[in-house]
């Protein structure tokens, strides 16, 4: 998961809910600096959520874009069904689809940070023409690492057995570096990882959980997709190998960042080299978006 550093939010940010045609969504939304360039939707990841992205909206907001981060369904500040079905990939992609829709800014800049890659995936496969672009952020078109698996069927074989706050004592669920969620942060972040975990709902860790498990090798697809792509990750990424997203980033004709002294979250460590890296692959893929039409969509 992601940690935050801070809860603040940053000017000209408003948190609500989105109303879509598949229900209500918990956003942070950030208003762009100057001339707007364009609009971004940007998905958290596993045991994540939107303010995963709270030290990013701001230098994406001062380069001209308008950002919303958004909890999907069973994700801390947004509802969700109990039932295991609300859950499968496309229920998930169908709402990233809805999400960019009632935005009223026309196709987005579709992000997926983990886990929320593997959405925006499937809804940029569903509804092409939703999006400008996708970024997938420390996230592959492949399963998890090994090491990975094993802490994700652990975590839902706890779920399964205990209550989620005798899960969250007796395992204080570790972070992709092994890293204890509060240990050595302020009392506000503390509370803040237990409030999130404790809202998010069973189902959606489970059903996350499941897909993470099984995602099969999607890129092919992502090869195919009629978008440009952005494959970006930290040097010291753990979740997904590094060798493995180099690898997709080559196959898929991907634009390709690795952030260095980076882990599973640059976008929490080095949020403002994140940002100029994506706000520069977003500039160059709008410009292959209004091409003429006919020209080929070549990817920036």
């Amino acid at each position: 998961m992601s940690k935050p550093r801070s809860l603040e939010l940053p000017p000209r940010t408003r948190a609500y809910r989105l109303g879509t045609a598949r229900g209500d969504f918990a956003v942070l939304d950030t208003a762009p600096v100057g001339t707007p360039h364009g609009t971004a939707l940007l998905l958290p990841g596993y045991t994540g959520s939107k303010e995963d992205f709270l030290a990013l909206l701001a230098p994406l907001a001062e380069a001209g874009y308008r950002v919303v981060a958004v909890d999907g369904r069973g994700q801390h500040e947004t509802p969700g069904p109990r039932g295991r079905a609300a859950y499968r990939r496309k229920a998930l992609a169908l709402d990233a689809v809805a999400q960019a829709a009632v935005l009223g800014d026309g196709p987005v800049h579709l992000l997926g940070h983990s886990f929320g890659g593997l959405v925006a995936r499937a809804a940029a496969q569903l509804a092409p023409d939703a999006f400008v672009s996708l970024t997938l952020l420390s996230s592959g078109p492949t399963r998890v690492a090994r090491s990975q698996r094993v802490r994700v069927r652990a975590l839902r074989g706890a779920l399964a057995l205990l209550p989620k706050e005798r899960v969250w004592q007796a395992t204080r669920w570790l972070d992709s570096r092994g890293e204890e969620p509060g240990a050595g942060d302020p009392p506000e972040i503390v509370r803040f990882l237990r409030r999130r975990w404790m809202r998010t709902r069973i189902a959606q860790l489970a059903g996350a959980g499941r897909l993470l498990l099984g995602d099969p090798d999607g890129t092919a697809a992502l090869r195919a997709l009629p978008l440009p792509l952005h494959i970006a990750y930290g040097d010291e990424e753990t979740v997904w190998p590094v060798p493995d997203l180099a690898a997709a980033a080559v196959r898929t004709g991907a634009q390709h960042t690795v952030v260095v002294g980076a882990g599973h979250s640059p976008n929490v460590s080095h949020p403002r080299e994140l940002a100029a890296r994506l706000t520069s692959f977003w500039d160059r893929a709008a410009e292959v978006s209004t091409a003429p039409a006919g020209a080929a969509r070549s990817r920036p």
